[in-house]
């Protein structure tokens, strides 16, 4: 439908909440890769009131909006910073997709914006205040609300297998996270995906939590692991670990203090491990939903290629791992690895691809409706990123180091490499079997992301 049409609509779902309104200012904002955002103003006898719309078809990877609302107002009742939720429909009848109304929080979102006027004491006092989020989020009552209680770790297990894809450090990853699972835990409300670029922050204040369409029963450890990850400090240095704000200790401190309760350090660490290795497996779901032809992007080709950098990162993680804690038979198997299904993907043939229909739909602008400015100012550096892999690929002299690396374990390829080390045949090669690890990774990183590893 029409901006107008989809404004008509909107005066109709809201008369019931708030009266009569005339709905201005509709405007699509950048919106996540699951659900569309708009941003409008309500007018009517009680004044203007500046509100949100996320509307998205369902699926069964995410909330439904209704299970959505319950999970927020459970939230703020609880004590997190949450917009207040006016109206929200699993039904498409009203605007064709089913939808969520909130109050729009003024802030900033923009990660590197807020990190720009953040001093060391605003960097402290929103870091108290995000591990305080937390705390209510994790003491809220989930009622009978229908959430998800899926096991995590299956979870990632399946997504990853649904692909027929892994590389050998995810099969290395998983054999540790099986064999030293945690005891379960007592069941939290868990946002699901916690972390900076997902909280509005005026000033240094916490002005409201984002996006609860990953919201489930869970562990809250995950919520804390996930804040910690490597990718969501934004290039801040090691020491503010937690969200790019501060050490993990002072975050891990705070959340105590709010709760009321002691975090398990290994608990803990287990989840950074897992959140890790998600975050790797999201990245490369990004490219096959491009290569797939789901959703031809360069963006999202290109982040297919931040997996090598998860990987660094799963083995800086595991090295630190106490000795009594390495890889080694797992109570839970799993099972067999389809034969040759490690690749680079995309490979370099398939990045130049993407560049190119980026650049036809960009400049060519077939069908008379091109993106806009912001867009393609975006894309041609993401773009730009890609073609630098390409070349620094077609250049790579250094591929003979990975070659020996496995011909040193008794492997042709990685495949072989990884299908052994899920069914448990290099268990008693720790040693060996992570210096060949660091070697393959360290080479596909001076490809994808030149100093990661420094």
């Amino acid at each position: 439908m029409t901006a107008d049409q989809l404004a008509d609509r909107l005066s109709a779902v809201l008369a019931p909440v708030l009266g009569p309104v005339t709905v201005e200012g509709l405007r699509a904002l950048t919106g996540g890769a699951s659900r569309v955002t708009w941003a409008f103003d309500a007018v009517g006898g009680s004044g203007r009131r500046a509100l949100i719309l996320r509307t998205g078809p369902p699926d069964e990877v995410h909330a439904s909006m209704e299970l959505e609302a319950h999970a927020q107002r459970a939230a703020r009742t609880a004590g997190a910073p949450v917009p207040t939720v006016l109206i929200a429909d699993n039904s498409p009848a009203a605007l064709g997709n089913p939808f969520l109304i909130c109050d729009e929080i003024a802030g900033e979102t923009v990660v590197r914006r807020i990190e720009r006027q953040l001093d060391d004491p605003g960097r402290d006092a929103l870091l108290r205040q995000c591990a305080q989020a937390l705390a209510a989020i994790h003491r809220a009552d989930p009622g009978d609300m229908a959430l998800s209680d899926e096991d995590q770790l299956a979870a990632c297990r399946a997504q990853l297998d649904a692909m027929h894809d892994t590389t050998a450090v995810f099969e290395w990853a998983f054999r540790w996270l099986a064999a030293h699972r945690p005891p379960p835990a007592q069941p939290q409300l868990v946002h699901g995906d916690f972390r900076m670029g997902n909280l509005i922050v005026d000033g240094a204040d916490l002005a409201a939590v984002l996006d609860w369409e990953l919201v489930h029963l869970g562990d809250g450890c995950e919520d804390l692991a996930w804040f910690c990850q490597r990718a969501w400090r934004f290039g801040a240095p090691p020491e503010r670990a937690a969200g790019g704000l501060g050490g993990i200790e002072e975050f891990l401190t705070a959340y105590q203090h709010a709760s009321g309760t002691v975090v398990d350090r290994r608990r803990f660490d287990w989840w950074l491990v897992l959140g890790t290795l998600r975050w790797g497996i999201i990245c490369r779901y990004q490219a096959e939903r491009h290569l797939s032809g789901q959703t031809r992007s360069v963006e999202l080709a290109t982040i297919g290629r931040r997996v090598s950098e998860t990987e660094w990162d799963l083995l800086r993680l595991l090295a630190r791992a106490p000795a009594d804690t390495r890889p080694s038979a797992p109570e839970e198997q799993a099972g067999p690895l389809t034969p040759g299904a490690t690749g680079r993907r995309p490979t370099a043939a398939e990045l130049v691809t993407a560049v190119a229909e980026f650049l036809d739909a960009a400049f060519l602008n077939r069908g008379g409706r091109g993106p806009t400015d912001g867009q393609v100012n975006f894309h041609a550096r993401v773009a730009a990123n890609a073609l630098r892999i390409v070349e620094r690929e077609l250049r790579d002299t250094a591929a003979g180091a990975a070659t020996h690396a496995l011909s040193g374990l008794g492997f042709t390829d990685e495949a072989g490499l990884a299908a052994a080390i899920r069914a448990g045949d290099l268990d008693d090669r720790f040693d060996a079997v992570e210096a060949c690890l660091y070697t393959l990774v360290r080479h596909r990183l001076s490809i994808d992301h030149p100093g990661y590893d420094r």
